[in-house]
């Protein structure tokens, strides 16, 4: 029968298929590429570490081969261990003058604690953090993609995923250090707000509160995108409920950003211990902080640079009112940042706008500006390909400036991550 059937049947012209390629798919994946990226980066900024640490003088922080897990567990690393294995003091450390002195409550617990998690299944908290960070980090590439995608074309935001994987602070996603799972949940939340997905925010919110200090910079981006959607109702019609949505979660964001101050207080018996914890570490730089003065902090800083510097404060003032202005025009008016998206812009005053309240400019500003990384969005926009291999090369050349000093060198008080 099956004979038949086959002289029967039309005779079809034989096709010959190519073997298919295997890794042709994979490449056209976003994921795909951008895995391709992180892990290039990484192995980047490993080679940077162990060249650090080959290069080191004897009398550097770490001493000359110091192994990448000493920098892994090194500067506030050392607290969020601490954390994991102590806790946090029940009666606060007092310096010989009796200030309160630097002690872990500083640093908010779900990282530490979360890393003690993934290390016990790993055989070391170290590890568990470093895994922590790695795949934040990775995840953090992915979601930043996503933001910019439909607003720069998938090329641009490829590049600008490159520009935040080799950063100058990319050291962070290979370090026992919050910033990186903290910016993947400040990238997330903007993802959600482009998405007017306000049910995930709070979810977002409550881990981001206890990472690391920064959820009230949220909570004014919630605000900020609450009053922005309202005006805009009529080019943009508001969903029924979205206006509560985002009010909710931004009480929520403000009240968890001041429950630390209540946990420390209530559990320590100082109605101060959060503030005054905070205030030692800018004594390093100050004789007397005195206290918590929201905004002060800039200026007093601005003051004591310049003088120390021997220059005029005077001219340090103009230059801070000066660098504001010129980040308001940015945000309001260049056009690499407006295509961004307006709640890209918003989460840059927001952020910025936490800094000057809450920061003492020094060493640590650096590192503070991370989560400001949807920028580059903006700077890989330019479609010259001498344009993004400068920034590739800038990006390169800054991160090994700062592994270098805040890892192989670690010894002037302008080298403290």
């Amino acid at each position: 029968m099956f004979t038949d059937e086959c002289h029967t049947a039309p005779v079809q012209p034989m096709v010959v298929s190519r073997p298919a390629r295997v890794g042709t798919p994979l490449l056209r994946r976003a994921w795909f590429r951008i895995a391709l990226i992180y892990l290039a980066a990484r192995v980047v900024t490993t080679a940077f570490f162990l060249v650090a640490s080959a290069m080191a003088p004897a009398d550097s922080r770490f001493g000359t081969g110091a192994s990448l897990l000493t920098y892994v567990e090194a500067w506030d690393a050392q607290y969020y261990r601490r954390i994991a294995t102590e806790g946090y003091p029940v009666v606060l450390p007092l310096t010989d003058d009796g200030g309160v002195a630097q002690n872990a409550w500083a640093f908010m617990p779900l990282f530490p604690w979360a890393s003690a998690g993934v290390g016990a299944l790993l055989g070391s908290w170290a590890v568990g953090a470093v895994v922590i960070a790695l795949v934040s980090g990775y995840v953090a590439c992915l979601v930043l993609r996503g933001i910019l995608v439909d607003r720069i074309g998938e090329r641009a935001s490829l590049w600008a995923v490159v520009f935040f994987a080799a950063a100058p602070l990319a050291a962070m996603f290979q370090v026992a250090y919050a910033e990186a799972p903290f910016l993947l949940l400040i990238l997330l939340g903007i993802r959600c707000l482009q998405r007017r997905r306000y049910g995930w925010l709070y979810a977002i919110i409550v881990p981001m509160a206890f990472l690391r200090p920064g959820v009230l910079a949220f909570a004014l981006l919630l605000a900020l995108v609450g009053g922005w959607r309202w005006l805009a109702r009529a080019r943009q019609p508001l969903r029924r409920g979205e206006l509560a949505h985002l009010a909710a979660s931004c009480a929520l964001a403000a009240g968890l950003g001041l429950s630390w101050q209540v946990i420390a207080a209530l559990v320590t018996g100082h109605p101060n211990a959060y503030l005054e914890t905070e205030l030692s570490w800018r004594r390093l730089w100050m004789d007397d902080a005195g206290g918590f003065v929201p905004f002060e902090g800039w200026f007093i800083a601005t003051d004591y640079w310049f003088r120390m510097w021997g220059l005029n404060p005077v001219w340090g003032l103009l230059a801070l009112a000066a660098g504001l202005f010129a980040l308001g025009v940015l945000l309001a008016f260049d056009r690499r940042v407006r295509r961004l998206g307006m709640e890209v812009r918003l989460w840059m005053l927001s952020y910025l706008a936490y800094l000057l309240a809450v920061f003492l400019p020094q060493s640590s500003l650096f590192r503070l500006l991370f989560p400001l990384s949807p920028l580059w969005g903006a700077v890989a926009q330019p479609a010259n390909l001498g344009w993004r291999l400068a920034v590739l090369a800038m990006c390169l050349t800054g991160q090994w400036w700062w592994i270098w000093n805040m890892y192989g060198l670690g010894t002037e008080f302008w080298q403290i991550p």
